[in-house]
């Protein structure tokens, strides 16, 4: 541990400046008869005793709370706020509401959920990159430490049924496994019950659940979609709830997969938006720039900032690709409308409860800016966060030969994403995306807030700049609450967030929050009373990430830019050098936030990106297996595809065997061994682009055998070229070479299985038989790793 650890781990233990003061939590009324001594000599029948009545914490009637938020949407892609995706539920919303054009997010998934459901900057929590990214810097380990209670563990304590659905990905990733420690996962901070995933994204027909901390299969059913599960799963709770405990207010934290990549969706919903983006990104930027101006969504002296340099004018694609990319934008779309959708039917089971008038609705369009990550437009997204290049034609001869063609698309047998420059459109008039923290691109996103028994509706937008920290301070408000001074025994650090109440009356208000950093993988910012001082950072999150990328980048020599936020909406033009004094006092506080937040080194997100071996990660070099191991995720599971191996396997093969020995990974990417009409073959599926297959030349007779398949890399670079070489009972039977190894992951969620391939299939040759059971025995499975 640090000095720094240390030092953090002793002001845990002290009463913070500023904490709030305790509060008071359920506890026993007396005795409504007390008993006497005389109770002693009567029987049961003539007592009088009676039972004891419990106070309640809140007032009788203290708001139910949801809090609603999708994944990865662009600023200006919902119909609410200017943009062509219908969105009805956000509309909703906010037409019984109030609507905010100043809300940020930090500009990455698991950061922004620490700080929303604990109302802290990310940095403080632990959460100063994703949980997969995790490292031991102080700030960036991942474990949202218990001095920061969330939401639904302080209105548990007031009495409040509480429940998740959906994304999670707060949990590290070395604690995701059946193994634990589990209190970290949503039913150890707070949640009585959890449906859904734990990771970055998942399949949305294939999706890789848990309930609560048990993982759980998906029913196997062509018309079934994870949006619409976590609809119904949320509907069925608040059905359970009402019916029990009537009386009992709920939290709710609903936040699906969508629209994170990959971008899945039934085509009925992508072929609603046929043709609407044939005209490309540009075309789309402009035209939703003049929507929202004519809304009134942003301000009318709003500037449309330019594309980069490094991003592809639509123009400039030739025609065969234009349709390609066009065709990705209306499966994100579809996707959106889809989710929205989705969303509408939680609300809907409010209203049929007439639960809706007093249930406070934060929805939240929105985790961080839309996702530039999908590069040039994509069949996998991991190629891209992989930095590993694929030519369009050449993915698109793969889509067309081994998928069907651009109709395969929004499927469950590609992990598709769209071009960078959709997500550039979506965030009219700004210049960031997702991972930019310093300019709102990345940050600021549409928030709707409704309580119709204690909110009027007002169609004037809010413009005081606010953060998700600030909404777990508005819910304590609005309840009635001082968040507590301790939790569980466990002293609690200050608040960060603001409530924004205060702008609930009065549309014009003027801001109070005075002061806000940002930072992610070294992009970087602070706002202090109306200005921003920016630095965009090292990383184009439209260009592939890779070490070179960052191999001259010097913090300190980062330039930083001024910009006058009440006259310059969109951060279009830099004022620096009129303001230099104004620039260092913003620097200033930078610092000092850097500081006392835990974000120094600057960029320490970035230090596994760049050295995957830097990343936290188990320390075992040898395993044992058997046929009780299956959803083991990839993070927490032997390196089986990027190092070198040999995994042996002692089975009793029956006469044509078949079925999966071991699988690793998913359709969008991964490794399995496996018999078919008692051949044994092994594929090696590089992120969908290539795969590598061995095939025994005979059938294996009936009987014990040990299997072999060795891994042998042909270097440490990431991505390096594997040899294969599968042994029967020690005999070479194949071998092979794989082109390119995935050097981050195959996915995000799915797993090692032993016996079976659960979630998506891993192999195109068995997946209309998935999860193709293994029909013998298998005992010893051996893996280790080797020079």
């Amino acid at each position: 541990m640090t000095q720094d650890s240390r030092d953090h781990a002793d002001k845990a233990n002290e009463s913070p400046k500023g904490a709030w003061p305790d509060a008071p939590l359920p506890q026993h009324l007396p005795l409504a008869q007390t008993p006497t001594a005389s109770v002693a000599g009567r029987t049961l029948a003539q007592s009088t005793h009676q039972w004891r009545t419990r106070s309640s914490p809140v007032r009788a009637d203290a708001p139910n709370v949801l809090i609603i938020m999708l994944d990865d949407v662009g600023f200006a892609h919902a119909d609410t706020v200017g943009g062509a995706i219908h969105t009805p539920t956000l509309s909703r919303i906010a037409d019984t509401g109030l609507r905010y054009n100043a809300f940020h997010t930090t500009a990455i998934c698991s950061a922004t959920r620490a700080s929303l459901l604990t109302g802290r900057n990310h940095h403080r929590v632990e959460s100063g990159t994703i949980t997969e990214f995790a490292s031991d810097f102080d700030g960036y380990t991942g474990e949202i430490p218990k001095s920061s209670a969330t939401i639904a563990e302080v209105l548990k304590h007031y009495g409040y049924s509480t429940a998740a659905f959906g994304k999670w990905h707060n949990t590290p990733a070395l604690q995701t496994s059946a193994a634990g420690p589990f209190d970290r996962w949503p039913t150890g901070c707070g949640f009585d019950h959890f449906y859904g995933f734990i990771a970055a994204e998942t399949s949305q027909y294939q999706p890789s659940l848990y309930r609560n901390t048990t993982p759980i299969e998906a029913p196997s059913d062509p018309t079934y979609h994870l949006s619409e599960d976590l609809a119904a799963q949320a509907r069925r709770w608040l059905r359970e709830q009402h019916a029990l405990t009537p009386d009992k207010p709920f939290f709710m934290y609903w936040a699906p997969g969508a629209v994170h990549g990959p971008h899945q969706v039934f085509s009925e919903w992508s072929d609603k938006y046929k043709g609407k983006f044939d005209a490309g990104w540009d075309a789309y930027r402009e035209q939703a720039f003049r929507r929202q101006v004519e809304m009134g969504w942003i301000p009318a002296d709003s500037q449309l900032t330019p594309r980069p340099d490094t991003l592809a004018a639509w123009e400039s694609l030739p025609e065969a690709e234009r349709k390609y990319q066009a065709r990705l934008m209306e499966v994100y779309a579809g996707f959106l409308e889809h989710a929205d959708v989705q969303a509408g039917k939680v609300i809907d089971e409010l209203e049929r409860l007439g639960l809706r008038d007093n249930t406070l609705v934060f929805y939240v369009l929105s985790d961080n800016g839309a996702s530039a990550e999908g590069a040039g437009g994509t069949i996998n997204e991991i190629l891209s966060i992989s930095g590993v290049p694929v030519p369009f034609a050449q993915q698109m001869k793969i889509l067309e030969e081994e998928y069907g063609g651009l109709q395969a698309l929004g499927g469950p047998k590609v992990a598709n994403m769209y071009h960078a420059g959709w997500a550039w459109a979506g965030e009219s008039p700004f210049q960031g995306t997702k991972l930019v923290a310093g300019y709102f691109g990345g940050t600021r996103v549409p928030m709707a807030v409704s309580w119709p028994k204690g909110i009027a509706a007002d169609a004037a937008v809010r413009g005081q700049f606010h953060h998700v920290n600030d909404i777990a301070p508005t819910i304590y408000e609005l309840i009635g609450i001082a968040p507590p001074a301790t939790v569980n025994g466990v002293t609690q650090d200050p608040l960060d967030g603001l409530s924004l109440a205060y702008s609930f009356a009065d549309a014009s208000a003027p801001t109070r929050k005075a002061q806000q950093y940002f930072e992610i993988f070294g992009s970087r910012g602070i706002y202090a009373d109306g200005w921003m001082a920016s630095v965009f950072g090292p990383r184009l999150p439209w260009l592939s990430a890779t070490a070179a990328a960052y191999a001259n980048w010097h913090p300190n020599e980062d330039v930083w830019k001024l910009y006058r936020l009440g006259s310059d909406y969109s951060q279009a033009t830099d004022v620096a050098g009129q303001h230099p004094e104004k620039l260092a006092e913003l620097q200033r506080k930078f610092d000092e936030e850097a500081r006392a937040n835990h974000v120094y080194p600057i960029g320490a997100g970035l230090g596994p990106l760049l050295n995957p071996s830097a990343r936290i990660g188990t320390t075992q070099t040898e395993w044992h297996f058997n046929l009780e191991v299956t959803r083991l995720p990839e993070f927490c599971a032997p390196n089986l595809r990027a190092r070198s191996n040999k995994v042996s396997l002692d089975v009793e093969v029956p006469a044509m065997g078949e079925g999966v020995l071991y699988a690793l990974g998913g359709v969008a990417g991964g490794l399995v061994l496996y018999m078919d009409a008692g051949h044994l073959h092994y594929e090696y599926n590089s992120l969908s682009v290539m795969r590598t297959k061995l095939r025994s030349a005979g059938p294996i007779a009936a009987g014990p055998h040990r299997f072999e398949l060795q891994t042998l890399l042909a270097g440490p670079a990431p991505g390096a070229p594997a040899t294969l070489v599968m042994r029967v009972d020690g005999i070479e039977v194949a071998r092979g070479t794989v082109p390119f190894t995935a050097p981050l992951c195959f996915t995000a969620s799915e797993t090692l299985d032993i016996g079976t391939n659960l979630g998506s299939p891993v192999s195109l040759d068995y997946y209309d038989r998935a999860p193709f059971r293994f029909n013998g025995c298998i005992g010893d499975v051996h893996i280790v790793y080797t020079p």
